[in-house]
């Protein structure tokens, strides 16, 4: 079966967010259904003609592969702004890249009005370094236009050797003209979790979702306590800013390592046998431990299934901004030779059964991060209400996002000093530590 061979993620790694599971064909018979087939079959035939005429009429000879994929990709990419169709090279990447090491610059991007929007540059990687901002719009890359290629077209150009020259033009929210940055590409080797000691707490920043996300915080909790033995160890920080999500299976690891027991997440497709649940096992690795989780306008998608399971079941405290929201399920489904389709197919909904599409996760206690005084005016929220052709909530109501800002220099992270004071107990507030008794029904 197809669903046996979709590749399930949550996410977005270099332009491909993507989820999980796979909606089924709806049969209808009778005469509506056969009215219906007769329409399609006309549209199909005026597709046929319309690509007659131009392999016969064309001013230059095309190439028939190159037309047949821009017409997938422009059908999928009409659907909404997560489906597309993925060549085999594309393809190929994307599977690289779920395992944590790729070519490239090192920045997460979506297609926004025919440009190239960076959703945030990666930790540590020469994006990050050039100075590449949450926010940026890619409008040329090495002086050519990027408007008429498709997502993956621009992501194909980014990459290259090692070692190699791209100059980005970039608009960039506030400034008067476009920003040229040079980028020398690397190899782009993603440790999705970094962690670190800050004296009584353990600070845990997980980038993205990618394979070794799950080893990587087990390997961060046993250091941790390690170091910090016993009643000494006054919680947990788990940074999730600027995450645009990854895999399914990590996200729900990852929630699964605080949770005792209950629902982690579950998605929803058009047919209701295609709901499905996702449940924690028995076993909280940081033994009950107060744990704070930090999101703001880039945290997306797997992040948000993270923060939205610990949420709503009390387990963590919430910091921050409003989170992307992204809620909806995407399927990779492969066409053998052919590459893959990344499909639309269901929304994820959180334990308490709320949807987050283009509302995101409301943080417990808003913590807003002032930006410097050269960005004031120059990043923009960010949300998946704000993209254009986003698939809607499912109740209608849709929220806007916020600023993906997070500071170099820790000093002045506004979010984070205030998680660390909260552990401390330097600063108090009715939502930390949170009632487990008011989280829902396990």
């Amino acid at each position: 079966m197809i669903r046996k061979a979709s590749l399930m993620l949550v996410g977005a790694l270099m332009g491909a967010a993507a989820v999980v599971t796979l909606s089924q064909t709806q049969f209808v018979v009778g005469s509506t259904a056969e009215a219906a087939a007769s329409d399609t079959y006309r549209q199909l035939n005026l597709f046929g003609d319309v690509f007659e005429r131009i392999r016969a009429d064309y001013v230059e000879v095309p190439d028939d592969a190159k037309l047949i994929e821009a017409a997938i990709n422009g059908m999928l990419s009409s659907l909404d702004p997560h489906s597309s169709y993925m060549s085999p090279k594309s393809f190929r990447d994307m599977q690289v890249q779920t395992r944590g090491e790729f070519g490239g610059l090192g920045i997460e991007v979506t297609m926004e009005d025919g440009f190239v929007k960076v959703v945030t540059p990666i930790d540590e990687t020469p994006a990050y370094r050039a100075g590449v901002l949450a926010g940026d719009v890619i409008v040329a890359l090495d002086g050519e236009n990027v408007q008429g290629l498709t997502l993956n077209e621009a992501v194909e150009r980014m990459r290259g050797p090692v070692k190699t020259d791209i100059e980005l033009t970039i608009r960039r929210e506030g400034a008067t003209e476009p920003v040229k940055i040079i980028i020398t590409r690397d190899i782009i080797r993603i440790r999705s979790v970094r962690w670190r000691e800050e004296k009584d707490i353990g600070y845990v920043r997980i980038t993205q979702f990618n394979e070794q996300t799950f080893d990587g915080l087990k390997a961060a909790i046993d250091e941790i306590e390690e170091k910090i033995p016993g009643t000494d160890l006054k919680g947990f920080v788990i940074d999730l800013r600027n995450n645009p999500g990854g895999l399914l299976d990590q996200a729900i690891a990852v929630s699964d390592t605080f949770l005792d027991r209950g629902e982690i997440v579950s998605t929803r497709g058009r047919n209701a046998d295609e709901s499905q649940r996702y449940n924690a096992r028995s076993g909280d690795m940081t033994r009950g431990k107060p744990v704070i989780v930090l999101v703001n306008g880039g945290s997306a998608s797997a992040s948000e299934i993270v923060a939205g399971a610990l949420q709503d079941h009390r387990r963590a405290t919430v910091v921050g901004t409003r989170s992307f929201g992204k809620g909806s399920v995407q399927t990779i489904i492969p066409l053998g030779p052919n590459g893959a389709i990344r499909l639309t197919t269901a929304r994820y909904y959180t334990p308490s059964g709320t949807s987050i599409q283009a509302k995101g996760i409301t943080p417990d206690i808003e913590v807003k991060q002032e930006l410097p005084d050269e960005l004031k005016g120059k990043v923009e929220p960010r949300g998946e209400a704000s993209l254009r052709g986003h698939l809607g909530s499912d109740d209608g109501t849709e929220k806007s996002g916020s600023q993906a800002y997070v500071p170099q220099d820790q000093k002045e992270d506004a979010q984070l000093n205030f998680a660390y004071d909260l552990l401390r107990g330097i600063q108090a507030n009715k939502a930390f530590p949170p009632d487990p008794a008011a989280g829902v029904p396990n």
